[in-house]
């Protein structure tokens, strides 16, 4: 498309013809889809899918990440029109076939029948050899989606960024709750903890279950080159999950989330962190916890989007060509 065609451009999400491709569609107009990307429900094709997840009713604390994938979604259409900065070229708006599937329906007042419905969601993208990036929604999310890309892949590398572990003891599997789902991720088996790693921990809780931990005040000390190098290292080539809850960075740079913790990481932190992982082999992702109405800028959102992009990046890398 050129800048002159541009001009008479709108809604790209349902009118654009093509799966790759940059999108010159004004930014604050038209139909908001991840990226403007294609809304579509066909996956011939596709290599990866963003899908929305707008559930908040495993919060401990403040609810509204319900709002987290239309925000998202809205502060991603300042993207669209250049490749992402510090990939040494690489767009994988070009080199991707990338839809917007949409959000997951499920029913809000029966709680009890969401996990299975997202764990469905997701086996259903992925047993057409498509990849996921899902957008939350709270954090509990991930672990219906761990139990679906463990189904396909075996038990997981973890690549967690978070304030928190989210590992607190729950012995009971059916329990809908935030900050204990990786817990029992790892009692099911879906995380391989020596080659896992949870990174911005910043809040107290003794049993790591194994799992590899750099706290904030190490990404700090360390600095944001060296605490890749270091993710690498544990990762390995292992098949990884990478989970991004917006709480990861400092609410300087994130207040838009339930439970905010200062100390936290920058989003200049985040950004060269992530950019050093390209070469990681990464099977799918999310970004959780983006509770925009805390957020009056909108820079919350902004994050989220950002980082959905790199986690486009870090998957596409090492299947280029």
């Amino acid at each position: 498309m050129s800048l002159e065609e541009a001009k008479e451009t709108v809604d790209h999400a349902f009118m654009r013809e093509s799966l790759t491709g940059p999108s010159y569609e004004n930014a604050f107009g038209g139909a908001t889809s991840f990226l403007r990307r294609r809304y579509t429900k066909d996956l011939t094709g596709v290599d990866i899918a963003i899908t929305g997840v707008p559930f908040d009713q495993a919060v401990t604390h403040r609810p509204g990440t319900r709002f987290g994938p239309r925000a998202i979604r809205e502060a991603s259409a300042l993207q669209p029109f250049d490749a992402p900065y510090g990939w040494d070229g690489y767009d994988p708006m070009q080199a991707l076939n990338i839809v917007d599937y949409g959000d997951l329906a499920f029913d809000y007042a029966n709680i009890p029948a969401f996990p299975k419905a997202l764990q469905d969601h997701i086996a259903g993208i992925l047993k057409q050899d498509v990849a996921t990036i899902t957008l939350g929604g709270d954090h509990y999310i991930s672990f219906p989606i761990l139990r679906a890309y463990a189904e396909k892949f075996g038990p997981l590398s973890l690549l967690q960024f978070d304030a928190h572990s989210d590992t607190w003891p729950d012995d009971n599997m059916d329990r809908v709750d935030h900050g204990t789902m990786f817990y029992k991720a790892v009692k099911e088996g879906l995380i391989d903890v020596t080659r896992s790693v949870q990174v911005g921990i910043r809040t107290t809780n003794e049993d790591t279950l194994g799992v590899h931990t750099i706290d904030a005040r190490e990404v700090h000390l360390r600095g944001p080159v060296e605490t890749a190098k270091k993710i690498k290292e544990i990762l390995g080539d292992h098949q990884t999950y990478l989970t991004f809850d917006i709480d990861g960075l400092d609410p300087a740079f994130a207040p838009g989330t339930g439970t905010p913790v200062w100390g936290g990481l920058t989003s200049g932190q985040a950004s060269v962190i992530l950019r050093d992982l390209a070469g990681i082999n990464l099977v799918g992702g999310d970004v959780v916890e983006v509770s925009p109405q805390y957020d009056t800028t909108g820079a919350t959102a902004v994050a989220g989007a950002h980082i959905a992009m790199e986690l486009l990046c870090l998957w596409g890398w090492t299947r280029r060509g």
